[in-house]
């Protein structure tokens, strides 16, 4: 009696710790993603919807966007959801990081603004255009310049061209860049402004009402501006982070960022395999 009884208090024993460590692992499965900008509800969705497969997600805000990629490869954070591909590859490069994308997120559209004007044919010629001055934004500002037919590019302009890639400028205009930030406050000072969507939205414009000029996000030319997910390269594979990507690109949490940012940013889902061949 004694022996089947300790026995059956054993077993009781084992199932208790084996079901203690399953219990443990899924509470302690947090994920730490940096951002630099939490407005609106689409990642309490996102949370939301991680918590029923066990995966705790932190946002970890940043103020600066030079911060979240070191962040990344310090191990500080475990993915990181603020940039495009085309920002990422050129940051990585020129700071020796081993993180790499592992899913897309959306594009935001960049616009030409202006308080004086109701389109790009309506300004006047040696009118002064402020643009941003980091190196990826500043060459798509002027490839969306010359897309709204204000001036021409060289042919081999790239992703990381500058003002001397103008090659026609029938209006003689002043191309100044200014940091990202400024770009609506510089608004009163000049005939127009080129402004990032994120920026611009928080200076409260509705890039698809206010803009006199948008990006298209379905031309080829825009796809090294597609937002992504960034692991450090050694886990692109883990399965949790591809969860993750999985959940962003649920129809519930995209009518969420649609609603969330009025339309102007578009949730887009295709392989990463393709925006790497777009920047080769």
């Amino acid at each position: 009696m004694r022996k089947p009884l300790l026995l059956a208090i054993i077993a009781i024993l084992l199932v208790s710790i084996i079901s203690g460590c399953g219990k443990e692992s899924a509470e302690d499965k947090v994920v730490k993603i940096g951002v630099t900008g939490v407005d609106g509800q689409y990642w309490d969705i996102i949370k939301e919807k991680a918590k029923k497969d066990g995966i705790n997600i932190e946002l970890v805000e940043f103020s600066d966007y030079t911060l979240p990629n070191q962040a990344l490869a310090d191990g500080e954070i475990d993915l990181n959801a603020f940039q495009h591909i085309a920002f990422l590859n050129q940051f990585k490069e020129e700071h020796h990081l081993d993180i790499t994308p592992i899913g897309t997120t959306v594009i935001a559209p960049m616009g030409i603004y202006s308080d004086k004007y109701k389109s790009p044919a309506e300004i006047p010629d040696g009118s002064e255009i402020a643009i941003p001055n980091d190196p990826t934004n500043q060459a798509r500002a002027l490839l969306l310049l010359q897309a709204a037919g204000l001036l021409e590019l060289k042919d081999d302009f790239g992703l990381f061209g500058d003002p001397s890639g103008i090659v026609s400028n029938p209006k003689n205009l002043k191309i100044t860049p200014v940091v990202a930030q400024q770009t609506p406050r510089v608004l009163p000072d000049v005939a127009a402004s080129v402004i990032n969507n994120g920026v611009a939205g928080q200076a409260g414009f509705e890039p698809t009402k206010d803009a006199i000029f948008l990006e298209d996000p379905n031309n080829e030319s825009a796809k090294p501006y597609i937002n992504i997910f960034a692991a450090r390269t050694e886990d692109k594979d883990n399965p949790t982070y591809k969860r993750i990507v999985e959940i962003y690109h649920d129809p519930e949490v995209v009518e969420a960022i649609k609603k969330d940012t009025n339309g102007g940013a578009i949730v887009v889902d295709i392989p990463i395999e393709e925006l790497q061949a777009v920047i080769k």
